[in-house]
C-alpha cells in the first residue's frame, strides 16, 4: 500500500488540487495547503529529504524580488486612470460619428476602440467597463439587437488579453522564461487578425441581419467634415503618444516592460490631467484597484510556487511529460489536447490561475516535442481570450452585467457572447494553421552557416603557388645558419 502511494503522489496531488478548485476554495490558499500537506506526506514516506523544502522561502524571495512582475500593478494602474479619465468617450464618440453612415457603425467603432484601450491600458475589466457604461446606452438607442450589443461589448474587451501590453503575455512570458518584447512582437499578427475577425463579423451580420444593426440617422451624425477630423484626432493623438510611450519603447529596445509600464502609467496620469478629470477620489480608486489585484497575483504567484517545488520533489512535472509526450500525433495530438483542454478548464479558473498552475505544466512537454515556445504561449493567450467569454463564468460577462441598465436580461449577455467565441475559435486555429502569423514579427537571432563560413576561409587561404610566401617543408629539421 506504501508503495503504491509513493509511486502516485502525483496524480493524488493534482487531483487534491482539482478538488479544492471545483469546491471554490481560493486558487492560492488552494496551492499552497495542497503543496505543504502533500509535502509532508512525501517526506514521512522517504520520498525526499525535509531539506528539500528549504528551497521554499528562497523561491519566495525570488518571487518577491522578480523586477518583471512590477509590470503588472504599473499596467494595471495605468488602466484603472484611464478607464475613468474620460479617453474612452471621446474615442467612441468620434469613431461612432466616423462610422456612423455605415451600418454596424457603432460595432465598428466599439471593436476599434476597444483595442486601442486595450493597446493603452493592458485590462479586461477595464475595457468592457468602459466600453458597457458608455457604448450601451447609445447602441440601445438606436435600436442595435442586445444580443449583439452586449456581445461586442464583451468581445472588444477580451482583445485587451491578446494585444499587447497584455498583463496575460507578461505572466506568460515570466512562467515560460522568455522575453516580453519577443511575446509582445509575437502578438502583433493574431491581435490584427482578432480586430479583423470580429469586423468581418458584423460585416456579414449587417448583410443577411441588417435591421440588427442600424446605421445611425442623419440627425445623429451631428459632426462632419474639419469638425469631425479635429475630433477624431483629439482622442487618438493622445493614445497613439502613450501607446508609443509603452511599446514603441519596448520594441525600440530603449526600456524594459517595467520601465514601460511605469511610464505608461505617468502618461495616464498626464493624459487625466489634460481631461482635467484627475482628483484625489480617482486616484486613489486606481490605487485601491491595483492593490487588490497584484495581492491577487502576488498570492497566486507565491502558492502555485508552494505547489510546483512539491510537485516536482513528488515526480510530478516527469509524470505530467510523459502522460502528454505519449499521446498519440505527437505534436499536433499535443496541441490539439492542450488547446481542448485549457478550453474547458477555463470554464472553472481564470487566467492567472490558468498561466500559473496549468502552464507550468505544459510548458516542458512542448518544449521537449520542438514547440517554439513563444507561439505556444500565444495560442494559449488567444485560447484564454473565451474565458471571459464563457457562459456561465466568463468574467467579461459578470462586468457587462453589473453595469448594464435592469432592462438587459442575462439571457441576452450569455447568447449574445457564442458567436464571438466562435470568432477567437476561429482564431486559434489559424494560428496553428499558420505559425508565421507569430514567428514573422520576432526578430530572428542571427545564426551563423558554417559551410559559408569554410567558403570564406578557403578563399582568404593562400595558395601554394602564391609569389612572395615562402614554402616551408614542415617534415625536415630547420637548417643553423
Amino acid at each position: 500500500m506504501i508503495a503504491v502511494l509513493k509511486e502516485n503522489l502525483a496524480p493524488l496531488m493534482f487531483g487534491g488540487l482539482v478538488l479544492f478548485l471545483l469546491i471554490g476554495y481560493p486558487a492560492a490558499f488552494s496551492l499552497a495547503a495542497v503543496g505543504m500537506f502533500f509535502g509532508l506526506i512525501a517526506v514521512e514516506l522517504g520520498v525526499f529529504d525535509a531539506n528539500f523544502l528549504g528551497a521554499v522561502p528562497v523561491q519566495l524571495y525570488g518571487i518577491i524580488s522578480n523586477d518583471l512582475l512590477l509590470a503588472i500593478p504599473f499596467f494595471t494602474f495605468m488602466g484603472a486612470i484611464l478607464e475613468r479619465c474620460g479617453l474612452a468617450e471621446d474615442l467612441l464618440d468620434s469613431i461612432g460619428q466616423l462610422f456612423g453612415p455605415v451600418r454596424g457603425g457603432l460595432s465598428y467603432a466599439v471593436i476599434f476602440v476597444g483595442a486601442i484601450l486595450g493597446a493603452i491600458t493592458g485590462t479586461v475589466a477595464a475595457s468592457v467597463i468602459a466600453m458597457g457604461v458608455i457604448s450601451l446606452p447609445v447602441m440601445m438607442r438606436y435600436n442595435y439587437n442586445m444580443q449583439h450589443a452586449t456581445g461586442v461589448i464583451a468581445a472588444s474587451g477580451t482583445i485587451t488579453q491578446l494585444i499587447p501590453p497584455s498583463l496575460v503575455l507578461v505572466v506568460l512570458a515570466d512562467v515560460m522564461g522568455k522575453s516580453v518584447g519577443d511575446m509582445y512582437a509575437g502578438a502583433i499578427g493574431p491581435s490584427i487578425l482578432q480586430v479583423a475577425l470580429f469586423c468581418a463579423w458584423v460585416a456579414i451580420l449587417s448583410v443577411i441581419r441588417p435591421q440588427d444593426v442600424p446605421a445611425l440617422p442623419p440627425e445623429a451624425r451631428t459632426l462632419r467634415g474639419w469638425a469631425l477630423i479635429w475630433k477624431c484626432m483629439r482622442g487618438i493623438v493622445p493614445s497613439a503618444v502613450l501607446i508609443f510611450l509603452v511599446l514603441g519603447t519596448i520594441f525600440l529596445g530603449l526600456a524594459t516592460p517595467t520601465e514601460a509600464g511605469a511610464m505608461g502609467a505617468v502618461g495616464a496620469i498626464a493624459l487625466a490631467a489634460m481631461y482635467r478629470t484627475l482628483t484625489w477620489k480617482l486616484t486613489y480608486q486606481a490605487m485601491a484597484s491595483t492593490m487588490r489585484i497584484t495581492a491577487m497575483v502576488t498570492f497566486i504567484l507565491i502558492g502555485s510556487r508552494v505547489f510546483s517545488i512539491t510537485f516536482q520533489g513528488v515526480g510530478g512535472s516527469i509524470w505530467i511529460e510523459h502522460l502528454l509526450t505519449q499521446l498519440p500525433g505527437g505534436q499536433v495530438g499535443f496541441l490539439a489536447f492542450a488547446m481542448v483542454f485549457i478550453f474547458f478548464i477555463a470554464f472553472f479558473l481564470d487566467f492567472f490561475e490558468i498561466a500559473f498552475i496549468i502552464v507550468p505544466m505544459l510548458t516542458p512537454a512542448a518544449d521537449k516535442l520542438g514547440i517554439d515556445l513563444i507561439w505556444f504561449g500565444l495560442l494559449i493567450c488567444a485560447n484564454i481570450q473565451t474565458s471571459f467569454m464563457h457562459p456561465p463564468f466568463g468574467f467579461a460577462l459578470f462586468y457587462l452585467r453589473g453595469i448594464a441598465p435592469p432592462e438587459v436580461k442575462s439571457r441576452d449577455i450569455y447568447i449574445g457572447s457564442i458567436p464571438w467565441i466562435g470568432t477567437q475559435i476561429i482564431l486559434v486555429a489559424i494560428m496553428i494553421i499558420w505559425p508565421g502569423l507569430v514567428t514573422y514579427w520576432i526578430e530572428k537571432p542571427v545564426v551563423s552557416d558554417p559551410a559559408a563560413i569554410e567558403r570564406q576561409l578557403q578563399n582568404l587561404t593562400p595558395r601554394d603557388d602564391s609569389p612572395g610566401i615562402p614554402q616551408i617543408d614542415v617534415t625536415q629539421p630547420p637548417k643553423i645558419q
